[in-house]
């Protein structure tokens, strides 16, 4: 009867089983991921070697003219050693470590999730997902309350492929506005990428400016009309009021249009 269990609990009938409880599932890059790990004993006694989390998201790339969704693991944390599980045996183990700084917002419907895994030997590894939701980080959020404050509106927010902006990851998550001020007139399209840092905010502006008779639709046409603006705001920068921020991020863009 014992080898038998064994072998069903190698299929993963009357396996171990996991619970992942996340003491909050609300946060802002960079903050503390803490909870606790519920792990259940199966039908047999089974040596489990580790038990991971891993931190997911999803962007979109294109291949041959179609597009598809990728997964991306953000971080990979390794919360224990070995351990020996009993029959119907109960263990809680707590845990905690940073969630990246580059976790993307989610917004739309942009998914990020814990996927929690028992590492299992000669067995199906159980597993357990919980999806949370990230919210901008104080400097972000200032510097979106200051982009709208200054004529844009946000309509798209979506990751993409982007081996090049992302750094650690193959994409970044772009923030499109369109403009509904003063420089509507002047521009079409504002994307706008965050990078956070511990010491600060690092952002990348491409403005799509709108063509402007011969001249401009031959930059249109060769691509010239977009201008770039890279901007490392400080700490000290981002304890400035809203209005401060946003007239910096106007002149910024104001001088690259001229």
């Amino acid at each position: 009867m014992t080898i038998f269990k064994k072998l069903l609990a190698s299929v993963g009938i009357g396996s171990a089983r996991v619970d992942a409880r996340l003491t909050q599932d609300s946060l802002v890059p960079g903050d503390h991921v803490t909870g606790e790990i519920h792990l259940t004993g199966g039908e047999v006694a089974q040596d489990i070697d580790e038990i991971y989390m891993y931190v997911i998201t999803h962007y979109e790339r294109e291949d041959n003219h179609k597009k598809m969704k990728v997964e991306c693991t953000l971080a990979k944390h390794r919360l224990t050693e070995k351990i020996s599980l009993q029959p119907e045996e109960r263990l809680v183990l707590p845990f905690s470590f940073p969630l990246p700084y580059q976790t993307p917002l989610t917004m739309g419907r942009q998914p990020v999730y814990m996927r929690t895994g028992l590492d299992i030997k000669l067995a199906i590894d159980p597993g357990d997902s919980d999806f949370i939701d990230v919210r901008p980080h104080p400097y972000m959020e200032k510097v979106l309350d200051a982009i709208q404050s200054i004529g844009f509106q946000l309509y798209k927010v979506d990751c993409e492929y982007n081996p090049y902006l992302g750094g650690s990851y193959p994409f970044v998550q772009a923030f499109e506005f369109r403009p509904i001020g003063p420089l509507r007139s002047r521009v079409e399209e504002l994307d706008v990428f965050f990078f956070l840092r511990g010491g600060g905010l690092d952002l990348y502006l491409e403005l799509d400016r709108r063509a402007r008779g011969f001249l401009g639709k031959t930059d249109e046409a060769f691509d010239l009309d977009e201008r770039y603006i890279r901007l490392h705001l400080s700490e000290e920068e981002l304890k400035k009021s809203m209005s401060e921020v946003a007239h910096l991020l106007e002149n910024a863009m104001l001088t690259q249009m001229k």
